[in-house]
């Protein structure tokens, strides 16, 4: 048997008329993982995720469930399932009802079919509303019965279509929490399609980093966050501060570039390179410190970039500071207020921006 629960190689999926919505997507998923997708709308996560659970057909490539190839195996034989954003509830049936309803379709015996459903809505929390029908029940009620008839079936993989989508943002935030606790009790394989790069990089131990149906990065969300590996993840995940340049040198674990404000070290994120290709100095905007300029001297061996203040909007216990550099990029920082409080710096404060050349990463514009 398989050590991965899903495999995926080389999957292609061409439309009629030649639109290719996913070229060359590899992937393995490990027993238990929770794998997140994210990107822009039209990248092809969605359709990724299709492919998976047998709702669109693969134009090559294979696909692997547990070691078995699933890729023209219809949808209703796999061992997946999957929860859309809608969340497909039957308006006509109870709670109890709807988490059956699959199990009834499989023609399972009744004693199993209690068995299972009445676990499922115990551990779901779903007592309460078990006789209720869909116009009843809150948002966090729906979500969970979503779940609840996805997981009774016990698949392989459970499949979620930006499931929270429809939530406010308090209750997503709750369902968040609920959803990771869940599968990391399951022991469940679960794929987690969205758009909210927070929403991934907080849920999964993996995430795909998806653009114009090619895969990124494919990365822990610590990894992803601070050691982006392509122009579009340093610009697509999290607050990073981009100065572009000059490949000057690289010798595998350390390169240098030049730039308009001198030169910029960091960690390389790819083996060669030319010295004279246009690359990007990329720094998490929670490593750059902000100090006025003469304040106060800069350690040694620090990168050094001078700006002027050109917003400062301090919001609670955060401080959001736009700051233009020399050749008229605009560095927006987001900081804890208490780090700047007392510096002076205000709008039209001379400053500068101070990093530790190890939390840089030195990306290729050609990668």
């Amino acid at each position: 048997m398989s050590d991965f629960d899903l495999e995926l190689k080389q999957l292609r999926k061409v439309y009629p008329g030649g639109t290719i919505a996913v070229e060359d997507f590899d992937l393995q998923v490990s027993r238990g993982e929770f794998i997140s997708f994210v990107g822009p709308s039209g990248c092809g996560k969605t359709t990724t995720l299709r492919m998976i659970a047998g709702l669109e057909s693969i134009t090559s490539g294979d696909l692997f469930i547990r070691g078995r190839n699933f890729t023209h195996i219809p949808t209703e034989q796999r061992p997946t399932a999957t929860i859309f954003q809608n969340y497909a509830i039957f308006p006509h049936m109870t709670v109890r009802e709807n988490i059956e309803f699959g199990l009834m379709v499989r023609k399972l015996s009744s004693a199993e079919i209690k068995r299972r459903v009445d676990a499922m809505i115990d551990k779901l929390e779903l007592g309460d509303v078990a006789d209720q029908k869909e116009g009843v029940l809150s948002g966090g009620q729906k979500q969970r019965l979503a779940l609840g008839r996805g997981l009774v079936t016990e698949p392989d993989i459970l499949l979620l279509d930006e499931p929270l989508g429809a939530l406010d943002a308090n209750l997503r935030k709750s369902i968040q929490e609920e959803l990771k606790i869940l599968q990391r009790e399951l022991g469940i394989t679960f794929v987690f399609v969205t758009h909210a790069q927070a929403e991934a990089l907080s849920m999964g131990d993996r995430v795909v980093v998806m653009n114009a149906g090619r895969v990124e990065q494919i990365s822990a969300p610590f990894e992803l966050y601070t050691r982006p590996k392509s122009p579009f993840v340093a610009r697509f995940i999290g607050r990073n501060k981009i100065i572009s340049g000059r490949l000057v040198r690289s010798d595998g674990t350390t390169a240098e570039i030049a730039t308009e404000f001198g030169a910029l070290r960091g960690v390389p994120s790819f083996s060669g390179g030319d010295a004279g290709n246009s690359a990007m100095a990329v720094v998490p905007s929670e490593y750059v410190d902000v100090y006025t300029t003469g304040a106060e001297a800069a350690e040694d061996g620090l990168d050094v970039v001078a700006g002027r203040v050109t917003a400062y909007d301090p919001v609670g216990q955060v401080a959001f500071i736009a700051v233009t550099l020399k050749d008229g990029t605009e560095v927006r920082l987001e900081t804890y207020r208490e780090k700047v409080h007392g510096r002076g710096i205000e709008p039209g404060s001379e400053v500068e921006l101070r990093w530790r050349p190890e939390r840089t990463t030195i990306v290729l514009d050609a990668a």
